[in-house]
Formats: C-alpha cells, structure tokens, sequence
C-alpha cells in the first residue's frame, strides 16, 4: 500500500474525532496539519487547538490515538501540539491594537475578590502559553499595579508616543495606578472615566494578544457602559462569594452586561469554604443557565499573594487554590472558543508559532 494511501486513511479515521466543546470533527475545523506517515507507521501530524489552555487536550489525543491505531500499517502515533486561538471579527479593524478577544471580569459588589480572580486568572492564561494583556479599569480605585508587584511607576513612550505596558508574570499590564500619584485621590465624572477607559485602548503599545483581561470596578456604573461602548466584549464574567447577598448583587451585574448585550462567559465562585459556605455560584449560575466556571476556596496563600504582589498561581502553583485558578483559566478559554465560533463572530489568524 502506497504512503499516500495510508495517509488518507489517517485522515479519514481523523475526521471520526469530535472535537468535544465545538461538537465537529477535527478536521473539518482544519485542525489536523501537517500529516505524515514515517516508513516505519508512525502517523505524525499536528493538531491545532483553539487555546493552548485547553482542557479537553487529552480527550482529544485519546481519541485520535484509538482511531489512527485502527488503520492497518499504522503503528504508533507522534501528535505536535500548537494553537490559533479565534479572533473576535467585531473587534478585528474596530481599533489600533490586535486584540482576539476581550474578557471583562467584573462584580456586583465591592470585596468578593474579583482583582484577585483577574489577576490569577490572567496569569494562568499566560502560563498556558497565551499572549495575554491586563487592563485595570477601575480608574478611581486602580489596585492591579501592588497585587503584580509593580507599585507606582511612570510608563515609558514608544517614539510614536504610545504608552509602553509594564509586563509581570508574563503579563502586559495597565492600570491609571502607573500613570497617578497613589497619595492622590482620582476624582473624575462619567465623561472622564470613558475617555480613559478608551485611552487605554488606543494609546497603548499592546502588541497583539490572544486575551485581555480587563478587571471592572465593582457595581454597575460608568466604566461598565464605558468599557462595552469602546470596545465589543467577547464576553463577561461574574465574579461573586457564595453567600445570598453577594449573589443578590451579581445577578444585577449579570443583567446590566446582559442589557449590554454582552455574552455571559460564566460565573465564579470565589472564597468558598467554612466562613462563606460553598455552592450559592453554581445554584446562580444555573438558575440563569449560564456557565459555571468554578470555584475557588478561601485560603490565607490567595491573601497574602495579593498584597505581596505574588498571584497564587505563580507563588504557589500546587496549592488547592492555584489549581482552582488555573481549571477555571481553562474553562474561560473553552468558552471563548467555544462562543466566538458557535456565534460565527470568529475569524482564524495565522498559526502560532
């Protein structure tokens, strides 16, 4: 049997490989690259995923290991792994910088976490091999810079007088917290807020990003409106405590960005345990029958992580909340994924490399 031969029916067993969050076979999502058979059976090819967070990567090796090893002459398989993660087509050519998608991560009320879970969960994505930028949006109570360790420093000018991001933990990030004096107060109206919020869209060096993350203030005001009137969002996440009260104010957060028009990624769970109880983000989540992303136990690491500059994740990778953090980076790249080409708003890049 010519090698020819062989490949193609690699390629057929191939597209019996359903992808398991787009419900279609791998190769008809153009998945499958680069396919060779070696002399000696050995099928080797690439497989390029929609996130290099994915988590159903070793489901889908598994099945095209099972249906590869069904074809005669082949003996074994070698699988590269590369991503092309999809670009939101309402952002592409709406502004300067090559944004693939835009997350905003945002509460109903104050103190339930929310910067911790922007933060963490901007770095898992980094860690996962994603170009990742992190905008703190909250303009009058910028805390991003101290939680990264950054603190107060005045960003540099690229010669075409682009402000250039900081970078930590494999981030680029920006804050108002890097551009004002952090003794003094920002006391600025609506109108002010939303030209900011644009500013750091425009003005800033990016470069091109797979996610960006942008942490909201609190409630449902200004830089909320500001935020979805600058820029599509691919989708929003609400961060909320188990107990009832935080989950009265999230269900509000929920309907605002749903009045927006913007789609509901999930909710999360933070600080769940003994103090907060467990289990009220996921009865909300599927009360509205919207995603739910995870849950992540209040532990004194998470704490002392954020006013350390030093996010959990990074710090202390194998703690129980630093796993929680990264599943739930996972899961909100399977929902971009997952939301940009079930809408049909996604548009494919070229490969990364």
């Amino acid at each position: 049997m010519s090698n020819q031969s062989i490949q193609d029916q690699v390629m057929a067993a191939l597209a019996t490989v359903i992808e398991p969050e787009l419900h279609r076979d791998i190769v008809s999502l153009n998945m499958v690259r680069d396919l060779t058979v070696t002399d000696a059976g050995v099928a080797q090819f690439t497989v390029v995923l929609t996130t290099p967070a994915c988590p159903l990567k070793d489901v889908i090796y598994d099945r095209a290991r099972a249906a590869v090893l069904r074809v005669p002459g082949i003996t074994d398989l070698a699988i590269r792994w590369d991503s092309n993660v999809p670009t939101d087509s309402r952002i592409f050519g709406q502004i300067e910088t090559p944004l693939r998608s835009v997350i905003a991560v945002s509460s109903g009320k104050g103190g339930v976490g929310k910067s911790t879970v922007a933060v963490n969960l901007a770095v898992a994505l980094a860690q996962s091999g994603a170009r990742v930028g992190l905008m703190d949006a909250d303009i009058l109570g910028p805390n991003i810079p101290k939680m990264v360790g950054l603190g107060f420093h005045q960003p540099p000018l690229t010669p075409d007088q682009k402000i250039v991001p900081f970078q930590a933990y494999g981030l680029k990030v920006m804050s108002m917290g890097f551009l004002a004096d952090p003794n003094t107060p920002v006391m600025w109206r609506g109108p002010m807020l939303h030209g900011a919020i644009r500013q750091f869209f425009s003005d800033v060096a990016w470069g091109e990003l797979d996610y960006m993350v942008v942490d909201l203030p609190p409630g449902t005001g200004d830089a909320q409106l500001s935020l979805a009137q600058s820029v599509p969002l691919t989708g929003a996440i609400i961060v909320t405590q188990p107990q009832s009260v935080a989950i009265d104010d999230a269900r509000r957060g929920l309907a605002m960005f749903e009045k927006l028009n913007v789609p509901i990624l999930g909710v999360i769970e933070n600080m769940s345990g003994e103090m907060f109880g467990e289990g009220g983000g996921e009865t909300f989540a599927q009360e509205r029958s919207v995603p739910f992303l995870g849950r992540v136990p209040m532990i004194p690491a998470v704490r002392v992580g954020g006013d350390t500059g030093k996010p959990v994740v990074a710090s202390d990778p194998d703690s129980e909340a630093a796993r929680a953090f990264r599943t739930v980076a996972e899961q909100v790249a399977a929902r971009v994924s997952v939301q940009l080409l079930a809408s049909g708003a996604a548009i494919q890049l070229n490969v990364i490399k």
